[in-house]
């Protein structure tokens, strides 16, 4: 039988089928989220490129992508955001399809990707007016009509929780030990690697307003699906909290607290980088379920010293 030459489509469609097959056998590998996010990345650079997705996977040339990347550029993405785009067409190539793609009989040559800058910049803590305006907004959250905003939004800057890892959270996940209570649970970016589990200290004046929020009821949606996964939802600190992180990133932009599109995401930074200003490299470390190298790039700013006037003769 002779080889095939697979469009984008065909390898769109068969990607993820393959990838579900690979999990079963890797525990767990690759992961959902990322092969999703692979397939969006890629019909994005085909939206941006123009390029059909009936046209043969090989069309990804180095030549190709200088023209999406340069039509990106005009869009004004940021570098970041094109390399992800970009990375999505490694992740189609990874060691684990080739014997897939070998029984599909598909002949597909290697993807040459121009060269990137692969790293996102190093986290710059907000100035002290920043900070002053995200206190004052969070603050303000607190009497809303929907309490799923405060609790989305005390996930992510007191305990620095993803916007993932926050909408699949439970209530069992909050564990009473003597008197205190703790919020465990293991952040799903890392369940797959170091598998570090995240076990926080919950402040009392914070569990009793958590309490008060879920006696009231009033984390309960009026989203279409709420009364289908009512079981579930009901378990859930915040329940389709997907519609809330879309509100309340669009008014942190409005405000402009933030500009990014991924607004929100600062409350997570900001909790971390206080943490490690406070308690130290390992303590912001075991907050934000990252190791120490990755936490002190993209979520502390060591540049900026957090200690007074420091002789160290007078520490001899």
């Amino acid at each position: 039988m002779s080889k095939i030459s697979p469009t984008i489509q065909m390898v769109l469609k068969e990607y993820p089928r393959l990838a579900a097959i690979e999990r079963l056998r890797m525990n767990g590998r690759p992961g959902v989220k990322t092969v999703s996010n692979a397939v969006v990345s890629i019909r994005r650079l085909c939206q941006i490129g123009e390029i059909s997705t009936d046209e043969p996977f090989a069309t990804f040339t180095r030549k190709r992508l200088l023209t999406v990347l340069d039509r990106a550029r005009s869009e004004g993405l940021q570098p970041v955001t094109i390399w992800s785009y970009l990375y999505a067409l490694r992740l189609v190539f990874a060691r684990w399809t080739r014997p897939y793609y070998a029984d599909l009989k598909w002949q597909i040559p290697p993807v040459e990707l121009p060269s990137c800058l692969r790293q996102a910049p190093r986290y710059v803590r907000p100035d002290s007016a920043v900070l002053a305006k995200v206190k004052e907004w969070y603050r303000s959250l607190e009497g809303r009509p929907d309490g799923r905003e405060w609790a989305l939004a005390t996930l992510m800057l007191e305990f620095a929780m993803r916007n993932g890892d926050a909408a699949s959270l439970r209530w069992a996940d909050f564990r009473t030990k003597g008197e205190s209570v703790f919020l465990c649970y293991t952040p799903h970016k890392t369940s797959l690697s170091s598998q570090r589990r995240v076990a926080w200290p919950v402040h009392p004046e914070i569990w009793e307003r958590f309490c008060a929020y879920r006696e009231s009821g009033s984390q309960r949606s009026k989203r279409g699906g709420w009364e289908k996964n009512a079981a579930r939802n009901a378990q859930l600190v915040v329940p389709c909290a997907d519609d809330v992180y879309v509100r309340l990133n669009r008014e942190l932009r409005s405000l402009k607290i933030f500009t990014g599109s991924k607004a929100c995401y600062e409350l997570r930074k900001i909790c971390i980088d206080h943490v490690y200003q406070k308690f130290g490299a390992e303590m912001a470390s075991s907050i934000s379920g990252d190791d120490i190298r990755t936490m002190m790039r993209y979520y502390a700013d060591p540049a900026q010293p957090n200690i007074g006037n420091v002789r160290i003769l007078d520490l001899l």
